[in-house]
């Protein structure tokens, strides 16, 4: 399957979307009948007036999960190739982000990390157009935009705030206005925010907004013992890019590697920021699957033992495709 997917072929758009069918039917027959679906933060939750929560019957948010992770997968092999980050064409992070997310049985359905996986693909674009922009103010603003849009949606997207950052500082000399820019495009959308507030008299409640933001990091997370081992592949995966990345890495052109460290950025702030939501919920790690897909594909890409990586593969997907049909 992977030298399938190594060629870009638009006939590989077909076995993309049998493979994300695939991927999926088997939680279709343990998911619980009603789902809810959250488009908003609390404290935004009066800008979109209708009662969506309950609007989508189980079956119906699973297929509009899958579609819109169809269309991500697109988007990022769109922009995996177009900035020439694998070094050729081909249609392996879509096939990557197609099976990242669908790891965990929380990834399947619609959640707030999923919708923001929009933007994540959205900032990525205009990140990676820092390299050969002579002026990035209004990337940097435009960016802190996006920032803001998606902390609206989720909280914990706040953090993606700092990859504008350190954009600048692996694409770009110091330019103080640059870095301002991101804060006033941020702060743009929630000064519109307060004003909202402010006109229905309840200005008050805006400073508790950023009140999660002092929660102490846990120590520790509660995850089923049996996720841990769908994780073993995973890292595996990983170390085996990081080694290959490792190998390849002086022989790269500047931009490539500059990205790759942006990739690995995005991937460490996402996965970090869950602490913010006082509820644990394994979909936040949703967030990585952009980066995460990427690094997949450059390992699959590379790899020279046919059947090790063939296998590996196999292994993955039978791994995720057992635990949706066995609920233990």
């Amino acid at each position: 399957m992977i030298n399938i997917f190594r060629r870009f072929h638009p006939i590989n758009a077909v076995w993309l979307a049998i493979l994300l069918f695939a991927l999926r039917i088997g939680y279709v027959f343990h998911a619980p009948d009603n789902m809810e679906f959250t488009f908003v933060e609390p404290f935004a939750r009066a800008l979109v007036p209708l009662n969506y929560e309950h609007f989508f019957s189980t079956p119906v948010n699973i297929l509009l999960a899958g579609v819109l992770i169809f269309a991500q997968a697109l988007l990022v092999n769109y922009l995996a190739n177009k900035n020439n980050l694998l070094s050729k064409s081909t249609f392996l992070p879509a096939l990557m982000y197609v099976v990242v997310s669908g790891l965990f049985t929380p990834f399947l359905v619609l959640s707030p990390p999923l919708i923001c996986n929009f933007l994540v693909i959205w900032m990525l674009f205009k990140l990676f157009g820092f390299y050969n922009n002579d002026e990035g103010k209004s990337n940097a603003y435009d960016v802190g935009m996006i920032v803001a849009i998606g902390t609206l949606v989720y909280f914990p997207f706040i953090y993606m705030f700092l990859l504008i950052w350190i954009a600048l500082i692996i694409f770009r000399p110091f330019n103080w206005r640059e870095w301002i820019s991101g804060v006033i495009g941020f702060a743009t959308v929630f000064f519109f925010l307060a004003v909202f507030y402010y006109m229905n008299n309840e200005f008050s409640q805006f400073y508790n907004i950023w009140l999660p933001l002092g929660a102490s990091f846990p120590k520790s997370i509660n995850i089923d013992y049996y996720n841990y081992l769908i994780l073993i592949p995973v890292i595996l995966i990983l170390a085996l890019c990081f080694v290959k990345l490792r190998q390849n890495f002086f022989k790269s052109y500047v931009h490539i590697r500059k990205s790759f460290q942006l990739l690995f950025w995005v991937f460490i702030i996402a996965g970090l920021s869950f602490y913010v939501k006082e509820q644990f919920n394994l979909n936040h790690f949703l967030l990585c699957a952009v980066p995460a897909s990427i690094f997949f594909a450059y390992y699959f890409l590379y790899a020279n033992v046919k059947w090790f990586y063939e296998t590996l593969f196999f292994l993955l997907l039978a791994g995720i495709i057992y635990f949706q049909f066995n609920t233990f």
